[in-house]
């Protein structure tokens, strides 16, 4: 029996790339195309390989999100990496140094785990010896004086690639630029497609259009269409724990179809959900991986689809991850970034995502970082109803606004301060908000709105609460509520 080896490459520095100085272009056009060359490289990447090589594409395991898996020949090895070394080269001229192309390569021998485990560790072998993997003939080159390139920002990110890609049919590869990707044209091509297809590549590449339906909105135009406070924001999410899940299967025909699940959820049902009525206008993919996702769009539209993409989720685990025991990879945590201003920089506004979805599962998991508070998913329902009813408040004519943020004040945990003073001055400010409460309900003998009153207090102080103290889903109401009055 022919010698079988396993090839598993891996794409670092993504985040920083992501995040890096965007030179001459805008940071929202630069951003996208990035993300989404970023999606495609390691989809094109092995597919290109497998086809210089000859092989079938049946030998294609998983691919997307950043890294690939193969089932190669062993007499393929030095051919493969021969191709890896120029597509990694040319990866690192096109991101200046911040990405580095890895891979691992190991006979196909033993159990899975104790394969995972050597595949990994070639991986890490590139990582502290880069020059390990570039060919004999190449380490010439290696030593050669160091020249610093003519522009300080490579062109093929620049123009409108990021349009483009949106409305292309497929995408190619050719040996002449191995680290990228080609729209409409190359040597090898592959079909672009929503949905599984053996012969194309799944992506989604949804994108709200532009008033006049030609180009795709900008940040500045999604804002405008959000429902009260014209505000854009930048939406994240990542399974919890999903590489865990990895490390516990035990075959490599587990490890391909979990990762092809993964990643056909996030770019087919993304796809979808943002071409609903509710959202088609609202929100644009950044990109979808194999465990992750990123959106920009409306701050209100941003919401609905966190919640709708968590609903999805659940019943997605349910139904495909019955036989695996733990709750890895079956949970998911997001995280929303709200612009501060109506042109705050793309990349600023993502890597404020970034850092709300580690702050959130640092603190927990299967929960959502939303308006400055962590809640579970059940919370965010319980904040919803609550944002209803203190909207239907806001709208009758015996509330105002100014009631709301009496409401907000009073219940924020930084206006309580120890002391004689502070004790006083949260008296005074009790008081004044009972009575204004008072005058607002003073006369009526609406049973409908005084048990819209009763209900709403109920639900922000919580059931036998022994102090006066909003919960985190009161005060994510009250927010909620505030912007989408304005």
């Amino acid at each position: 029996m022919p010698e079988q080896i396993l090839l598993q490459g891996k794409i670092l520095g993504i985040e920083e790339f992501l995040l890096s100085r965007p030179g001459r272009s805008s940071g929202e056009e630069l951003l996208t195309t990035r993300s989404q060359w970023i999606t495609l490289i390691t989809e094109v990447l092995p597919r290109a390989l497998l086809a210089e090589l000859g092989l079938s594409r049946m030998l294609l395991g998983s691919s997307g999100g950043g890294q690939f898996l193969l089932v190669l020949p062993g007499e393929a090895r030095t051919s493969a990496e021969e191709h890896l070394s120029a597509a990694a080269r040319h990866i690192g001229e096109l991101s200046q140094g911040v990405l580095r192309l890895l891979w691992g390569v190991t006979e196909n021998l033993g159990d899975w785990s104790v394969v995972r485990k050597r595949l990994m560790e070639g991986i890490q072998r590139g990582r502290g010896t880069p020059l390990a993997q570039t060919p004999d003939h190449a380490l010439q080159a290696v030593f050669q004086p160091y020249e610093p390139a003519a522009s300080p920002q490579p062109t093929y990110f620049l123009g409108e690639s990021g349009v483009k890609l949106r409305e292309a049919s497929s995408v190619g590869w050719s040996p002449e630029s191995p680290g990228a990707v080609w729209l409409n044209g190359g040597k090898h091509r592959w079909n672009l497609t929503p949905n599984l297809s053996a012969e194309g590549i799944t992506v989604a590449r949804h994108a709200a259009p532009a008033d006049d339906g030609k180009l795709s909105a900008t940040v500045q135009m999604l804002a405008r269409r959000s429902y009260g406070r014209p505000i854009w924001g930048v939406l994240r999410g990542d399974a919890d724990n999903f590489g865990v899940r990895l490390r516990r299967l035990q075959t490599i025909e587990e490890h391909v179809q979990l990762s092809v699940l993964y990643k056909q959820f996030f770019a087919g049902e993304l796809e979808v959900v943002c071409s609903m009525p509710e959202f088609w206008r609202k929100v644009t993919i950044l990109y979808s991986g194999g465990d992750d996702f990123a959106v920009y769009g409306s701050w209100d539209a941003l919401i609905l689809l966190a919640r709708e993409m968590q609903r999805l989720f659940h019943r997605f685990t349910e139904e495909n991850l019955k036989e695996f025991p733990g709750p890895e990879g079956k949970t998911i945590t997001m995280a929303l970034a709200l612009a501060p201003e109506m042109h705050s920089p793309m990349a600023a506004v993502y890597d404020d995502a970034g850092r709300n979805l580690e702050f959130a599962k640092a603190s927990d998991k299967d929960c959502i970082h939303l308006l400055g508070r962590i809640l579970e998913w059940k919370q965010l329902s319980d904040a919803a109803e609550m944002k209803d009813t203190v909207t239907r408040l806001l709208s009758d004519s015996r509330a105002s606004r100014q009631f709301l943020g009496d409401l907000r004040r009073f219940y924020q945990r930084e206006s309580y301060s120890a002391g004689p003073r502070g004790a006083e001055s949260t008296v005074q400010s009790a008081w004044r908000f009972q009575r204004r409460f008072n005058r607002i309900l003073s006369g009526t003998k609406d049973r409908e709105f005084q048990k819209l009153r009763s209900h709403l207090i109920y639900e922000m102080m919580g059931r036998k609460s022994p102090e006066v103290k909003l919960r985190p889903a009161g005060l994510v109401a009250l927010e909620w509520a505030r912007l989408a009055s304005d």
